[in-house]
């Protein structure tokens, strides 16, 4: 499989913005769902937003309102954009593809994973 490559990540001060780009080439075709998911030190890996070809999304609580999902199926590239961003949005953040599962935001559906890219909120 293409590997999924994350970018865009960083240090961001609270009530800014950050774009976190993905690429999918592996994983196009109306099949597939994309997601972000992150984890922080001594946490475990949660659902933050995901996407369906078709443009449909999903959200945790957390973040609805702030964060933004979207995909380029032209470009191949998934990306979430982080406005107002708090300390508590401060994680590895991971992009994921798979066939759509049940639950979108739930980690052990996906097979496929990015490495990773950090995001830094000071307090």
């Amino acid at each position: 499989q293409v590997p999924l490559v994350e970018s865009g990540g960083g240090s961001v001060q609270s009530g800014g913005s950050l774009r976190l780009s993905c690429a999918t080439s592996g994983y196009t075709g109306s099949n597939y769902c994309l997601g972000w998911f992150r984890q922080a030190p001594g946490k475990e890996r949660e659902g933050v937003a995901a996407i369906n070809w078709g443009g449909i999304t999903s959200y945790a609580d957390s973040v609805k309102g702030r964060f933004t999902v979207s995909r380029d199926n032209a470009k191949n590239t998934l990306y979430l954009q982080m406005n107002s961003p708090k300390p508590e949005d401060t994680a590895m953040y991971y992009c994921a593809a798979d066939h759509c599962p049940s639950w979108w935001l739930n980690p052990r559906t996906y097979n496929y994973w990015g490495q990773g890219t950090q995001v830094t909120v000071p307090s």
